[in-house]
């Protein structure tokens, strides 16, 4: 078989049926093909190269010991981004239990953290809000219980507790910010949504 790099489309499903079936040079095809991407995006998480570099060597090894599995008439990106993102947060949930490492993770995804609004709100994931809630001090958890569920304005929360907008606006901040970084830490899903948002943006 050639060496050459064959093109998307059919001559990819090609190559991922002689993946299938064992085929080393179709596999070093797609490796060159998709390696490159894959180790941008993780370095960009991880910011080590060494880190990277052992992430990337990691999936591709999985893809090589799961190939029987691969559908070729399926997307193979989207199974090799499936394969990445489980080892990525395999990677990250062994290190959060480093309090160092935990700071430098949520700093990392910081920029994802606009868009998990949607998820904390979501009722359908009441149970990691309330559990996210209960780590709040009593006033911090009422002004995020008023200006979020109760869509009450800094004014209105003010008043009514007595004190002052800007200290509604700081205490809001420091809680939605505490209880992000609850959720990031401790919701599976959420973290693996993390990760694809970072893998295939």
């Amino acid at each position: 078989m050639s060496h050459i790099i064959k093109a998307s489309g059919d001559d990819e499903r090609e190559l991922v049926k002689d993946l299938v079936n064992g085929d080393q040079d179709a596999f070093n095809q797609l490796y060159q093909k998709y390696s490159g991407l894959i180790y941008q995006k993780i370095f960009l998480m991880t910011k080590y190269e060494h880190i990277a570099d052992e992430l990337l060597q990691d999936i591709f090894l999985k893809v090589w010991s799961n190939r029987v599995s691969i559908n070729p008439d399926k997307s193979f990106k989207a199974w090799l981004y499936t394969i990445a993102q489980n080892v990525v947060y395999d990677y990250y949930r062994k290190l959060a239990h480093d309090k160092k490492m935990q700071d430098y993770f949520i700093e990392s995804f910081t920029n994802l953290y606009s868009e998990t609004e949607d998820y904390l709100l979501n009722k359908e994931r009441s149970a990691i809000l309330n559990a996210a809630l209960e780590t709040l001090s009593p006033k911090r958890r009422e002004i995020f219980r008023l200006c979020k569920f109760e869509d009450k304005s800094y004014k209105e929360v003010a008043d009514l507790l007595q004190i002052s907008p800007s200290t509604v606006s700081n205490q809001l901040v420091a809680a939605t910010k505490s209880i992000k970084e609850y959720v990031f830490l401790h919701a599976q899903e959420f973290l693996m949504i993390c990760i694809s948002l970072c893998l295939k943006k």
